[in-house]
């Protein structure tokens, strides 16, 4: 009879996702548990979920980076799937005893209660192009360590770079024809040849997220963008990479909180005071929509003097 139950009112299941496993437990309405917490190893779980898992569960997981996979795999299987954001479940569900096994079962327990801080689930291809932009982000601190390297050697021998790119025209000259120690000399050159490849890797990337600006899915969103003052091709995809589905935000505040760029304040009884921004949500929002500011001062002089 109990079974009955169960089948008829569903299962609430956690799925507390790692590297190499994933740690999974579930209850009843009732908060019982009818699965207890087990450790299924990463390559079992597409199996241990097809046998284990039934068409009317609800599951939540929260997101990390390895997330939408499993989220696309459990999906085709029950009746709803929430994904948690990990920052505001931590502050929701602060614990003492912090276990594999009580983190998915803190997360059920905010399934049943229906109290989840839920996050948008991007489209596949909003996926792929937040791939793309984070990855042109690494090689661009790549190529930013390779330069201060450089020139920290510089540096300890008092000697003064030119200005300007490293690796272009004359000032590529400079820095081959520069003799300093044998060893020295050795890290200078196979430093050059890091940063051209570096360069080269940015470049194709740059080339690819041009091609993607054209294409049907996201021609006419970038257009739109880049007739905002100081907006290139790479700052309008990374804007839509981070926004996808712009109708999720209700509103233009909600917009400035997702990207980090409202200001924060602190009212505690007469007191007042205005703070810097909030720097929450995604960074690499709130760096495209500050490059294009700056971007838009520096080309546009009514805009620089306001």
């Amino acid at each position: 009879m109990k079974r009955e139950r169960e089948t008829r009112e569903g299962r609430y299941i956690g799925l507390d996702v790692h590297k190499q496993y994933i740690t999974v437990g579930g209850m009843n309405a009732q908060q019982e548990i009818v699965l207890r917490p087990r450790d299924v190893a990463m390559e079992r779980f597409a199996r241990w979920a097809q046998e284990n898992l039934r068409d009317t569960d609800e599951v939540v997981l929260e997101a990390t980076t390895n997330t939408w996979e499993v989220y696309d795999l459990v999906g085709r299987l029950v009746k709803r799937v929430v994904v948690a954001h990990p920052a505001e479940v931590k502050q929701i569900a602060n614990a003492r005893v912090k276990t594999d096994s009580q983190d998915v079962l803190r997360l059920v327990r905010l399934l049943v209660a229906d109290l989840v801080p839920e996050v948008w689930v991007p489209p596949m291809e909003v996926r792929e192009l937040r791939a793309l932009i984070s990855y042109r982000w690494r090689l661009v601190k790549m190529s930013t360590a390779i330069q201060n390297r450089m020139h920290s050697l510089l540096h300890r021998h008092n000697i003064q770079a030119p200005e300007g790119k490293i690796d272009v025209g004359e000032n590529r000259a400079w820095w081959e024809q520069l003799r300093l120690s044998e060893l020295e000399t050795l890290r200078l050159k196979q430093e050059l040849k890091s940063l051209r490849m570096v360069r080269e890797h940015i470049l194709e990337v740059e080339k690819e997220l041009g091609c993607l600006s054209t294409s049907q899915r996201w021609n006419a969103q970038t257009v739109h963008v880049m007739q905002l003052p100081g907006v290139g091709i790479v700052v309008a995809m990374t804007i839509l990479s981070a926004i996808g589905d712009i109708r999720r935000f209700e509103s233009p505040k909600q917009l400035v909180g997702y990207a980090g760029l409202g200001a924060g304040v602190h009212d505690s009884g007469q007191k007042h005071r205005d703070k810097g921004i909030t720097k929450s949500g995604r960074k690499e929002l709130r760096w495209a929509l500050v490059e294009a500011s700056w971007q838009a001062i520096r080309s546009n002089s009514r805009l620089r003097t306001q």
